[in-house]
């Protein structure tokens, strides 16, 4: 982890680094941000590894992809910013949707755009980026 001018940056190259690098992240930014609470801990936890998933799941196409995530923490709110190198991604944050009952996959920018206040995706030349905000509870 490497504190960068009052943001908190994760490297990764997936392989060999998967989800259980951004929980290690998440767990020294919260020690090191302890007025954070529990309830935007949880959230922004479950926000920032589904995204995290996505991006090892399907934007390495069968290779390998690299990403670094930043989350930066203010009196108001946390701010994240995931930015990859994977393949373009074929779906609007605004419109996703929870699956039915049954269906395996499909949950998650649904699950991540309920626990933040702002869910954004764009590509910009060869990557992806995606920006979340949650207001500090």
């Amino acid at each position: 982890m490497t504190l960068a001018m009052g943001g908190h940056v994760l490297d990764l190259a997936c392989p060999p680094d998967d989800v259980t690098a951004v929980h290690t992240f998440l767990a020294d930014v919260w020690a090191s941000e302890p007025d954070v609470s529990a309830e935007d801990r949880m959230a922004l936890e479950l926000a920032l590894v589904e995204l995290a998933s996505n991006v090892v799941e399907h934007g390495a196409a069968g290779g390998s992809v690299s990403c670094s995530l930043r989350l930066d923490v203010d009196p108001s709110e946390v701010r994240v910013r995931l930015t990859d190198d994977g393949v373009p991604v074929p779906v609007d944050p605004a419109k996703a949707h929870l699956p039915e009952g049954l269906a395996e996959s499909g949950r998650g920018l649904a699950l991540v755009q309920m626990v933040v206040e702002d869910l954004r995706y764009e590509r910009v030349g060869d990557e992806n980026r995606w920006t979340a905000r949650r207001d500090r509870h």
